[in-house]
């Protein structure tokens, strides 16, 4: 079956992008492992002759969808003071982008190589986009944030730390052939 051939938007509306952070230290019992769903998104995804993904992401758009195995309910507070502290310390106001070098379709999966730029830096990643007959496609992308020059979120004197890799994942529907 496959992936039908054309152009494809996605973003918020029809598809997921989150991110989900794992804490580590000493302290890591206080803290929570986020989930951040990015909320001003968008991507093109072309499938065919010229196969192609764009993607471009604010990331002043994240928003803390789940706090998961902390020892307390975040407040409004707490999640105010995250997103703060992502603008200023790690990710900052650039935009994040992904633009694809390479594309291959085998059938119903994409093998997508391209560049990823975050807080200012681009670095080649690469992903597989696993679609099922209904068209539900799906994929994680584990990332090290060091390698992109982002120093991972120290709080407690350094006790409680955001683990130096998180996850990308993206959810969507797409058309099939």
């Amino acid at each position: 079956m496959g992936i039908a051939p054309g152009s494809h938007r996605l973003g918020p509306d029809n598809a997921s992008l989150v991110v989900k952070t794992y804490r580590e230290g000493m302290a890591s019992k206080v803290g929570h492992d986020l989930v951040f769903e990015v909320t001003d998104w968008t991507a093109t995804l072309t499938v065919g002759d010229a196969p192609s993904l764009e993607l471009r992401a604010d990331p002043r758009s994240l928003r803390v969808r789940d706090a998961l195995h902390g020892l307390k309910p975040l407040s409004g507070k707490d999640r105010d003071e995250i997103l703060r502290n992502i603008e200023s310390k790690v990710l900052g106001r650039d935009e994040i982008a992904f633009r694809s070098r390479h594309v291959a379709s085998d059938g119903d999966r994409l093998t997508i190589d391209g560049d990823l730029t975050l807080a200012g830096t681009a670095r080649p990643v690469g992903a597989e986009l696993m679609a099922g007959p209904d068209g539900s496609a799906a994929t994680t992308i584990p990332l090290t944030q060091s390698e992109w020059g982002i120093k991972p979120y120290r709080g407690l004197m350094g006790a409680l730390k955001v683990r130096d890799e998180v996850e990308i994942v993206v959810e969507a529907r797409l058309p099939v052939a």
